[in-house]
């Protein structure tokens, strides 16, 4: 419902002097609803706030104007507020906006990560008042080193405001983060509000849940929807041999030739290169391919290099060097990026994004596309899809553009439904609980077992936790030398648990590997995981470095700057689809809507995998015969729920059916071997083996299988890891459906 009028003059003038100064010398005209909302709950309830709107709508400003209008009706100097954000470059961002917004009232603004110099840090030690701008290894260090501090620090905090909440539940750094704030919580004796920010929140009553669980208050949500959806959205389609395109994706033409490695690359390279945009790709690896190439053209042709690049591996400078040039809106700049810039960095007037192939998430999707569209116009989204040319003898499961139907599938759920995936929350996060037990006795000095317990126990991220469990961990790490255990039942921190915690990478609970620094004389350029013998070349920051000398000491690596394009490779894991999104893309296939943003190849290429779809039978028969004892089975199931029908073949259906070698490699299809049998056979020894006993997750892992997923999960009891991948990574619910339907 509209707020009146009087309700958003009321609002303003409940805005300290200081902020009604910013919005006139600002030129707004008018609040936005999302600012009004969220300040009556501020204003007039003791309540937690989930906020959640569109990109650049004003999420920051919504929950700061208030805050920060009680702060000064407070007193700066006994008031502190607590932002957590999950990147430096967009604590970085808000940190110039908080310091334009706070300029002159008084409110000191301090940001603090591993980028940050030592002087503003001690400034904020020394007087802990105003706007603390923080990352979660950072507040992790500062609870773990300054144990006995923290109710001085923190003495004054009134609210903690958590940006991009949609990262967090579900995943160990989100865990972490909602645990530093109950352990803050704890040691200054009361639980600050809790403001929640995120443009992509889908099940809203799941985030406020999460965001509110372990404090003192219910959560209240201020849920402005858009009115109506502005998008430019263009889906293209390129064999690797395909001719090059007359057209970039505005319809013109493109005289000089074309010097791209294939007609994809050139389509990106002519769309982007008088605009403002950000090439995403969901790899490090894919990134690195594609700015060298677009630099490569851009070379070639002997037009400007208006290229830069932005991912996890790369130094602080170069990743902010492409920040800057994206926000000056003075010439065109292309970044080509991970989820790096996924994230709500305000990058100014962004004219369009392209997608390398699908995004896995509706979530990501909707990052991703509004990165563009800000100051009123229109996002405008480009989604490339490239593929090898299917010979006529490849089997069936090959013969599909996968990732062009799943990008369909993403868009038309979102258009149709607004759906947006929901959040996965671990039941027994066994490397968070290891991290958490070594920071508690660490930050503590010693601790008795049953106190230990009721620390961490007590967390909400830990409410599936056992109490055994708890103790079989315990007994882990003492009789592994993380912890030691004195006759008085007092744990301290043991020989191995000092080693992990004296080097930094301990506060982070996402993995990190063991990087070379590359450095081209004093310049950092970013990391590598392996480096290659003295003379050999490798690929970083779109460029190819030769390789000088090597520190394997001090791992560092020493290069200097050659021409030409190579392959880099990272290990990752690149995330679950979720079921719905399968189910979506056999609608896909067997609909024969004609979706509107798609472009003549797409079309085309959409056209002849719906042809091939009916004439196969995918999308009716589950299993189909390749030949040669072979078969492939289209399960139309996430990511989890494809993981457990795999196991389930192999540990209960193998034996009935002489089965061997079921393989995957994404969600989309397993292949298998019977050594006799057909697919009827498939059918009938599945329902069999549902119908003969209750499928228990725990028969699906072999013996002496201890899948290692999260950072510290080497370090744990091999029991308890199996009993985190039985909970957490299996979906035995899925399973019984999809058997029941065949």
């Amino acid at each position: 419902m509209p707020v009146s009028k009087s309700e958003a003059n009321a609002v303003f003038s409940r805005y300290a002097p200081f902020i009604r100064d910013y919005i006139y010398s600002q030129g707004w005209t008018e609040l936005r609803d999302v600012q009004l909302e969220a300040a009556k709950i501020v204003f007039d309830s003791d309540d937690d706030l989930l906020i959640t709107s569109a990109t650049a709508s004003g999420k920051t400003e919504a929950a700061f104007f208030p805050v920060l209008s009680l702060m000064e009706s407070e007193g700066a100097n006994d008031f502190l507020v607590l932002y957590i954000a999950p990147l430096k470059s967009l604590i970085n961002d808000q940190f110039s906006r908080m310091e334009l917004l706070c300029d002159g009232a008084g409110i000191p603004v301090c940001r603090w990560h591993g980028d940050v110099p030592a002087a503003p840090k001690k400034r904020f030690l020394k007087d802990p008042a105003g706007i603390l701008q923080i990352t979660p290894e950072s507040l992790e260090s500062m609870l773990l080193n300054r144990p006995n501090d923290i109710p001085r620090i923190f003495a004054n905090l009134k609210f903690v405001i958590l940006d991009e909440i949609h990262t967090l539940p579900g995943r160990d750094r989100g865990e972490q983060t909602r645990s530093i704030v109950e352990r803050i919580s704890r040691l200054i004796g009361r639980a600050p509000r809790r403001i929640g920010l995120s443009a992509t929140v889908g099940d809203t009553d799941a985030y406020a849940a999460w965001l509110c669980s372990g404090g003192a208050r219910k959560c209240r949500v201020v849920d402005i929807p858009q009115d109506r959806l502005k998008w430019r959205l263009y889906l293209e389609h390129f064999y690797s041999d395909s001719a090059r395109a007359e057209t970039d994706a505005d319809g013109n033409g493109d005289a000089p030739a074309s010097y791209a490695a294939d007609a994809a690359a050139d389509f990106i390279y002519r769309s982007v290169k008088n605009k403002k945009s950000i090439v995403f790709s969901n790899s490090r690896e894919e990134t690195e391919h594609v700015t060298a190439t677009l630099r490569q053209i851009a070379s070639k042709r002997g037009e400007p290099d208006v290229f830069y690049i932005h991912h996890g591996n790369l130094s602080a400078a170069i990743r902010e060097e492409a920040e800057t040039a994206l926000k000056d809106d003075a010439k065109p700049s292309v970044a080509c990026a991970t989820v790096t810039l996924e994230l709500g960095i305000d990058i100014g007037r962004l004219e369009r994004v392209v997608n390398v192939e699908s995004p896995n998430t509706v979530t990501g999707f909707l990052q991703r596309i509004g990165r563009s569209g800000r100051r009123g116009n229109p996002c405008e989204m480009l989604m490339i899809f490239r593929e090898e040319k299917p010979i006529s003898q490849a089997p069936i499961y090959q013969l599909s553009p996968w990732q062009l139907i799943q990008g369909i599938a993403v868009v038309q759920l979102y258009l149709e439904e607004r759906w947006v995936e929901p959040p996965l929350l671990k039941t027994l996060p066994v490397s968070l609980l290891f991290h958490q037990v070594l920071a508690a006795v660490g930050s503590s000095g010693s601790l008795p077992v049953p106190r230990l317990a009721g620390k961490v126990l007590n967390l909400r991220c830990f409410a599936g936790v056992e109490p055994a469990q708890l103790t079989q961990l315990i007994s882990h790490m003492v009789k592994n030398s993380f912890l030691s255990l004195d006759d008085k039942n007092e744990l301290t921190v043991g020989e191995k648990g000092e080693k992990l915690l004296s080097d930094y990478h301990f506060y982070a609970v996402f993995k990190d590997s063991e990087d070379f620094m590359v450095r081209e004389g004093s310049e950092e350029i970013g990391t590598v995981s392996a480096v290659p013998p003295v003379g050999d070349r490798f690929a970083l920051a779109g460029r190819v470095w030769e390789v000088q000398e090597f520190d394997v000491t001090r791992r560092l690596v020493y290069v200097k700057r050659v021409e030409g394009k190579m392959e880099i490779a990272w290990p990752g894991d690149y995330g679950e689809i979720h079921t719905k999104i399968m189910r979506r893309m056999k609608r896909v296939l067997s609909e024969d809507t004609v979706y509107p943003y798609l472009g003549p190849n797409a079309a085309k290429r959409l056209s002849d995998a719906r042809d091939l779809a009916a004439k196969t039978g995918i999308l009716d028969k589950p299993v189909i015969a390749l030949g040669k004892n072979s078969f492939v089975m289209f399960p139309w199931l996430g990511t989890r729920a494809v993981r457990t029908l795999k196991r389930f073949l192999m540990h209960r259906c193998s034996q009935g059916l002489r089965l061997s070698s079921v393989e995957n490699t994404n969600s989309y299809y397993l292949t298998f071997k019977l050594a006799d049998g057909g697919a009827e056979d498939v059918r009938k020894e599945m329902k069999r083996q549902i119908a003969l006993k209750k499928v228990d997750p725990h028969e699906l892992v072999g013996i002496n299988e201890f899948p290692v997923k999260e950072k510290f999960d080497p370090d744990v009891p091999q029991e308890l890891l199996r009993e985190a991948f039985c909970r957490d990574c299996l979906d035995v619910g899925q399973l019984i459906d999809f058997v029941a339907s065949l």
